[in-house]
């Protein structure tokens, strides 16, 4: 199967739950709204959404994919499908392990998760409630990882891809049911444990459709568990400093009442290439990347990364154009409706404007890291994204104080300090690459790149057009904010679409050759 069909099928599916996921946003802003009680729903959601990130969107995938298709092809399905239910076994085993002691100490975890609320505050023992009740995501998501790894390895792309809108309904499904903020956040708790055990199921149905026998029980250490191990954990940190340093900025913007729902709703706009572009794209060329590296063939690993980064930069530059010139517009027109205000709004456009220019750093990430882990070698972008997480909470800490010390708000510095790490740790990841010769950008892709951008520019020009008439452009268009939203989407996607034809930035022949690589 084609780079380009791999990527067009987990592109597809994630939009679908993109799509959902926005519908679940608006229903949850209107009732749940930010304040002391959205801060405490942010805070629960915020290891489901961690762990979501770092295993079902790819991150442990990433880690686990190439040591499973060398056993493989190497020492056939049996050989693979040992290491895949031995590895699943003890992940399982070590992720339960973590609920548990969770379980156990959740009202100290809340000392740091959530510290700018007083312990008596209910804000506070909210945070502790909701957070037990969605912590068993945790554990379901560890077998989702694995078992989407072995159907991507088999090149099945779609339940993998399609498994995260189970959360978005269930969720959706909550929210319709609440009845007040404290309520609906409570349903949308349990919400995502059962969509976790649903998910958890649909891809363990999937892995038996493929004749892949697996099942829990009690882990057996074998070499070859103990190499996908090695290689596991710290893939998984190197593919996961992007979401580390989002946790890290959640924990700081506690001190600052609403800052964390602020930056919850501005993380899930910006979050929308980042999941459809950045991680299709990088799941879809891992196992490729795999076998070029294997043969040790340069030139094919050379081309198939420029085009992924071309194509990911062609879908993503556009979109970081747009949070620039209309973060406040986009945020209004999606969430200001119920208990989320018009000033929630203007707030959370701060934040969101900042990880706008931030975005293509994240996607290239997604892009770069395989690289590393398709040679095996985890290490090396595990120690890039622990020094930008470092790099991140010092910048973070010392902006946010900076700020409020002028009397500003202090949550904008914690999206800059995340953009800001973002970019070192692409910076590093390309650098090593080049330093190791697995990988140096062709020409082509530098001509590329200079075309997404004039195309983009010209798309954010007649976008901030629309803006200095706004008043003009929503009497055209009487049919609520929402649906003017979407005109202006289209609008911007339309002259985004003929610039980068103009410019070059998308070319039918280049689709075409790469429909056919193999």
């Amino acid at each position: 199967m084609s780079l380009l069909r791999n990527t067009l099928t987990q592109s597809g599916l994630t939009m679908t739950s993109r799509i959902l996921g926005f519908l679940r946003d608006i229903l949850l802003a209107a009732k749940v709204g930010a304040g002391p009680i959205g801060d405490a729903f942010v805070t629960a959601l915020m290891f489901p959404n961690l762990f979501r990130r770092i295993f079902a969107e790819g991150a442990f995938a990433q880690a686990f994919v190439p040591a499973y298709a060398r056993t493989l092809e190497a020492e056939g399905p049996e050989a693979a499908a040992d290491v895949a239910r031995q590895t699943m076994r003890g992940l399982f085993a070590v992720t339960a392990a973590l609920v548990i002691a969770a379980q156990i100490g959740m009202p100290w975890i809340m000392k740091v998760l959530h510290g700018g609320y007083p312990e008596s505050s209910e804000s506070f023992q909210l945070a502790i409630l909701l957070t037990r009740i969605t912590m068993p995501y945790l554990a379901c998501m560890a077998l989702a990882a694995l078992l989407s790894g072995v159907l991507n390895s088999a090149g099945r792309f779609i339940l993998s891809a399609g498994a995260p809108t189970v959360l978005n309904i269930f969720l959706i499904s909550a929210a319709l049911l609440g009845d007040d903020p404290v309520h609906t956040a409570t349903l949308a708790a349990w919400a995502v444990t059962a969509a976790g055990l649903a998910q958890a199921w649909l891809l363990w149905w999937g892995v038996s459709r493929q004749k892949v026998s697996l099942s829990l029980g009690w882990p057996t250490l074998t070499p070859a568990v103990k190499r996908v191990i090695a290689l596991a954990i710290p893939g998984t940190i190197a593919a996961s400093g992007t979401q580390i340093n989002i946790m890290v900025s959640q924990l700081l913007a506690s001190f600052e009442t609403s800052a964390k729902s602020w930056l919850y709703y501005a993380d899930r706009l910006y979050q929308l290439p980042l999941g459809i572009v950045g991680v299709a794209v990088g799941v879809a060329i891992l196992p490729r990347l795999a076998r070029a590296a294997r043969a040790d063939d340069h030139t094919a690993s050379g081309a198939l990364m420029d085009d992924g980064i071309g194509l990911a930069m062609a879908l993503t530059v556009p979109a970081a154009i747009a949070f620039i010139v209309a973060p406040i517009y986009l945020i209004e027109g999606l969430y200001v409706r119920g208990a989320f205000e018009h000033n929630d709004a203007l707030m959370a456009g701060q934040a969101l404007v900042h990880y706008g220019w931030g975005v293509p750093a994240f996607v290239l990430i997604k892009i770069l890291a395989p690289a590393y882990f398709a040679h095996e070698d985890t290490k090396t972008p595990m120690r890039f994204a622990l020094m930008t997480v470092a790099l991140n909470t010092v910048l973070g800490a010392g902006l946010f104080v900076w700020f409020r010390s002028n009397g500003w708000a202090g949550f904008p510095g914690l999206a800059i300090a995340t953009s800001l790490a973002a970019w070192s740790n692409a910076a590093l990841l390309i650098f090593g690459l080049r330093a190791r010769g697995w990988y140096r950008p062709g020409p082509r892709l530098l001509v590329r790149l200079i075309s997404v951008t004039l195309a983009s520019l010209a798309m954010g020009g007649g976008l901030y057009a629309i803006l200095r008439n706004e008043a003009a452009f929503a009497a055209a268009i009487p049919f609520g904010k929402l649906v003017e939203l979407l005109a202006f989407i289209a609008i911007g996607a339309g002259i985004y679409a003929v610039a980068a034809l103009v410019f070059g930035a998308v070319r039918l022949s280049d689709l075409k050759g790469l429909r056919r690589r193999t």
